[in-house]
């Protein structure tokens, strides 16, 4: 898990056990940040308090685990195709049904902005993202 840094699982959990006893219900995280590990230990620590979180994580760049190969037109960016594995991946690794808040990392000067929002909205009507 990233906070500036690596923090290996135990410190972030104390990190969480901080945050969470000072009130904060708004996690945010990403695919990419130390390589997908951050979402998974997130989903490991909000297994028992899912319901009192918004969760929030966002997608652009080539998903975690991809080849180190030159990423493919659908490996990044915010194509409809792109974001579907996006999303499916990273409640994978949340361990979670739904994301709260979904963000696009960055913006793409080669997908149609009507593509990503139908991308989206999708995802939205799946349930997937709220």
């Amino acid at each position: 898990m990233s906070f500036g840094g690596e923090a290996d699982e135990a410190t972030a959990g104390a990190i969480w056990r901080a945050a969470r006893d000072a009130g904060v219900n708004l996690i945010d995280t990403a695919d990419v940040y130390n390589e997908g590990r951050s979402e998974q230990i997130v989903g490991r620590l909000m297994q028992h308090e899912r319901d009192q979180l918004v969760v929030a994580t966002k997608a652009y760049f080539p998903v975690a685990g991809a080849p180190a190969t030159a990423p493919g037109e659908n490996d990044r960016g915010t194509s409809r195709y792109h974001l579907v594995r996006a999303v499916e991946a990273s409640l994978k690794r949340l361990a979670t049904d739904r994301i709260d808040l979904y963000y696009l990392h960055r913006f793409d000067d080669v997908t149609a902005l009507d593509e990503s929002l139908r991308g989206l909205e999708d995802l939205v009507r799946a349930g997937k993202i709220l």
